[in-house]
């Protein structure tokens, strides 16, 4: 099989489907998960048990889905226009709701694109083996999506576009398919630290580190208990 004709063609099919950009990537990511466990050994994770539990497994897809060399990484944007976020976040009177959540269930669009695209890759292959995944899974998939040249890893620890930012989800199949591999992106932050300045909680407490325990999205999903009073102002209207 013509391997590198197959990764081209998966690429536009993941386009038709709805993608805005496609990779692939192998699966060695060991300065990754020496930043992983690091992480965790920090208790930065807060009170994500499943995050500890998961430990190194998270940074090893082939222990996920066993005979996995390649993993094909896609990005779908979600920044919904015609929204003014910043009037929401300067009304006290209505309740600001994150970008991402207020379309439709990202975990069945993607996840049904995902399935599409995976049911092309076998047809056209054969009986390659195969399975897709939507935030489903102890998955890497930044640092995946880092190597299959979808974007690079920003400070404040968010895969990021050059031009779009990083506003968009992903999602991965992994695949037993060699697949020749994409090439990472070079990185832009350079001195810009507008990310580190703007945080509310000051979650993001050094480049490239983040303290899940001041972080929004933590705080109002993840955090079983009440929001630590410290934290309330700073979020302000953000449910």
């Amino acid at each position: 099989m013509d391997f590198r004709a197959l990764a081209e063609q998966i690429k536009a099919w993941g386009c038709d489907l709805g993608f805005q950009k496609v990779g692939i990537a192998a699966t060695d990511l060991p300065d990754d998960e020496r930043h992983l466990l690091a992480w965790l050994a920090a208790d930065r994770h807060g009170e994500m048990a499943y995050m500890r539990r998961h430990g190194a497994r998270r940074a090893r897809p082939a222990e996920l889905v066993a005979g996995t060399v390649r993993v094909i990484s896609a990005r779908m944007d979600y920044w919904p226009h015609g929204t003014d976020p910043e009037a929401v976040l300067a009304d006290p009177a209505l309740g600001y709701v994150s970008r991402y959540a207020v379309g439709r269930d990202y975990h069945k669009v993607v996840r049904n694109r995902l399935a599409r695209l995976a049911e092309r890759v076998a047809a056209a292959a054969g009986a390659a083996g195969y399975r897709a995944f939507t935030d489903s899974a102890p998955i890497l998939e930044k640092a995946l999506a880092r190597n299959a040249g979808l974007g690079w890893i920003g400070k404040h620890t968010n895969l990021l576009d050059r031009h779009d930012g990083s506003w968009f989800f992903l999602g991965e199949v992994f695949t037993d398919l060699p697949l020749p591999v994409d090439a990472p992106v070079s990185a832009h932050c350079g001195s810009c630290t507008a990310c580190i300045d703007i945080c509310p909680t000051r979650a993001i407490v050094a480049p490239y580190q983040l303290d899940a325990r001041r972080c929004i999205s933590y705080l109002t999903i993840e955090l079983e208990g009440s929001i630590p009073e410290e934290f309330r102002a700073a979020i302000g209207n953000r449910i």
